[in-house]
């Protein structure tokens, strides 16, 4: 596996079995046609799974910035505003209007190798970016880049672990909600698995409850009232991403709950988007692990490898680390998102 940085430099890694060339918002409109292809320029046709976050408009934005003209690019963007059918169509599209590449941000897993084979039969790669795709050949799909979800999940268990440590908390009853993100896709799944593995090793963590927020704020706070309403005693919010966990403050906010560095319960995120780093300097949130958006740089340099007829590995994560009040102001410096 490779890894790169927080500004999508490349770094060093693990060799993958290599593919040659046949995975956390603004409102941005349907592509509807093909733009004109600037001389040379390499069209590459984006199916970006929608707009939900602030975590996804920066995605968004580190593609757009990376593919422009000046680059060498012409970019073709479909916004599949979280649905499924809305990006099959899109890369069947790409693959009528013949695009040199496809990158596909899938919004589950499942359900790709149809129009995965399709894109192959017509010899054009694809790059699977941010959220996985779960198909029975992975050769068809050039290279995955993102970050290792259950990594996440994992480490932020490890957190809680210390934390509850040093608070000389951990042999007490501890009850966890768990707002999920989109079932299914990657990053819920992965956050889930790492997260549970490490409570599955302490008898007195209890999971009260876990439902999906659909990584939105006002699902968020839907889900996060309906918790308070269901227990009196929440000791953890684990929050797979931070716009539900805004959403989870205002419901503990109405509920006259109190939370984060002196209050009764501790609020875990992911993504670490700017108003996150704003609500850690303030004590509301507790830890927040990234989760990198800054892709584009590297996504575009895997695609000028492989037009330089290199070979490229299979598998890319992105390097990301947790936040938390006592670091939070001076690691937001110089952070692009």
């Amino acid at each position: 596996m490779i890894r790169i940085d927080g500004k999508g430099l490349l770094l060093t890694g693990l060799f993958f079995a290599a593919a040659g060339a046949s995975g956390c918002g603004r409102k941005e409109e349907l592509q509807t046609e093909t733009p004109q292809a600037q001389g040379d320029s390499i069209v590459v046709g984006f199916s970006q799974l929608g707009s939900e976050s602030d975590w996804r408009s920066a995605y968004t934005k580190s593609i757009e910035e990376a593919f422009t003209e000046e680059n060498g690019y012409t970019l073709v963007f479909d916004n599949g505003r979280q649905r499924q059918e809305n990006q099959l169509k899109a890369v069947r599209n790409f693959i009528l209007q013949e695009v040199d590449y496809i990158l596909l941000s899938p919004v589950v897993e499942t359900g790709w190798d149809s129009v995965l084979q399709e894109a192959k039969d017509a010899d054009i790669p694809v790059l699977v970016a941010d959220r996985e795709v779960d198909v029975e050949d992975e050769s068809l799909y050039t290279a995955w880049v993102g970050s290792d979800f259950k990594a996440e999940g994992t480490a932020m268990g490890q957190w809680l672990e210390t934390y509850l440590e040093e608070q000389g908390r951990e042999n007490e009853e501890i009850n966890i909600v768990i707002l999920q993100g989109t079932l299914g896709s990657s990053a819920e799944i992965g956050r889930t698995e790492g997260f549970e593995e490490i409570a599955s090793q302490h008898p007195n963590w209890n999971i009260l409850a876990k439902e999906t927020g659909e990584f939105t704020t006002a699902k968020g706070r839907e889900v996060m009232e309906a918790f308070l309403d269901r227990y009196a005693d929440i000791d953890v919010l684990v929050s797979q991403n931070d716009d539900m966990t805004f959403g989870a403050l205002e419901a503990m906010d109405e509920d006259g709950r109190t939370y984060g560095t002196e209050g009764e319960i501790t609020v875990l995120s992911f993504d670490a988007v700017s108003a996150a780093f704003d609500l850690m300097e303030e004590g509301k949130i507790n830890a927040d692990h990234e989760c990198n958006p800054i892709q584009g740089p590297l996504l575009s340099e895997l695609i000028k490898k492989l037009e330089a007829g290199e070979t490229i590995e299979k598998a890319y994560y992105v390097e990301e680390q947790i936040f938390t009040p006592e670091n939070a102001a001076a690691n937001r410096q110089e952070r692009m998102y």
